[in-house]
């Protein structure tokens, strides 16, 4: 197979990543995987992603831990960016710092492990999956800090940022290390806080007698989501976010993982980052929850 430095460099450390035990994938030039193929897009809610023949459809559902498979993704998409699955599939949870949105390296809670600088200017450090379950989150380690667990990616080395044109890559030899307790707990969303009683009744009566399982309950919107068929996304997300944010109304879930659990299952869904945001803004605007 014949291809071009760049995209040699590429698959080099795509089977790099294989040889590590993380699944990898390709995205498009705008760091967001590929639009599903027409077959996928009008597939039945119960298709199976993860064992979808299609190369690049499903998003991180698409990643192998194939070389062949990769392989054959450089060749169809030689100017895509590398991707690396995190959560316990890779075992890897990985740190996103963005100094230019306010994060910071918090030395006491994040220690020394193996670092990307990224093509933004900012910092990838990988850890290793603890073994329970840790979600994706937006700020909850500070402000310009994002968390990518179970069911989120990371763009790898060497790929270069479509804004800036730099280049992904790691600073340091270090092995992957233990998430440390700590970080482990600051990764976990905040408990609920008992609702107050006009809340309670409000909840009693739009629940039908208050919500005994907040996590059952959340993973059932956002499996509706995830399975909408198409021509009714935008409005399935619409419908789970009003649910949503009668739990927030209800103290349930924080705003914040709540908006995050409905933008990456929207996404998860094949809309766009302008469609997901508006849906879940009128869903909590009708619900006369503020987002």
């Amino acid at each position: 197979m014949d291809l071009r430095p760049d995209s040699q460099a590429l698959l080099r450390n795509a089977i790099d990543y294989i040889g590590r035990g993380w699944p990898v994938f390709l995205l498009g030039r705008t760091k967001r995987p590929m639009a599903n193929c027409d077959a996928c897009r009008d597939a039945a809610p119960d298709h199976d992603r993860d064992a979808c023949p299609c190369l690049f459809c499903h998003g991180l559902y698409a990643a192998t831990l194939d070389p062949q498979r990769i392989t054959a993704m450089v060749a169809a998409q030689p100017t895509g960016l590398l991707a690396i699955r995190t959560g316990a599939v890779a075992g890897l949870v990985v740190v996103d710092i963005d100094p230019g949105h306010g994060g910071a390296l918090d030395p006491a809670l994040m220690p020394q492990t193996s670092c990307v600088v990224t093509g933004s200017g900012g910092w990838h450090l990988y850890y290793r999956h603890p073994g329970t379950a840790v979600l994706n989150s937006q700020g909850r380690l500070g402000e310009g800090i994002d968390v990518r667990g179970d069911g989120g990616y990371v763009v790898a080395p060497p790929s270069i940022h479509p804004r800036t044109g730099r280049p992904y890559r790691w600073v340091s030899g270090r092995p992957v290390v233990e998430m440390p307790p700590g970080l482990v707990a600051a990764c976990r969303p905040a408990p609920a806080t008992e609702p107050s009683t006009g809340t309670a009744r409000a909840t009693s009566t739009t629940w039908g007698g208050g919500i005994s399982s907040p996590d059952a309950l959340l993973k059932s919107l956002l499996d509706t989501v995830r399975h909408a068929p198409k021509g009714r996304r935008r409005a399935t997300l619409y419908g789970c976010a009003r649910g949503v944010a009668r739990m927030v109304a209800a103290n349930t879930i924080s705003l914040r993982d709540a908006m995050n659990a409905l933008y990456d299952a929207g996404m998860g869904a094949g809309q766009t980052d302008r469609e997901t945001r508006a849906a879940i803004a009128g869903g909590f605007r009708d619900e006369g929850v503020a987002a």
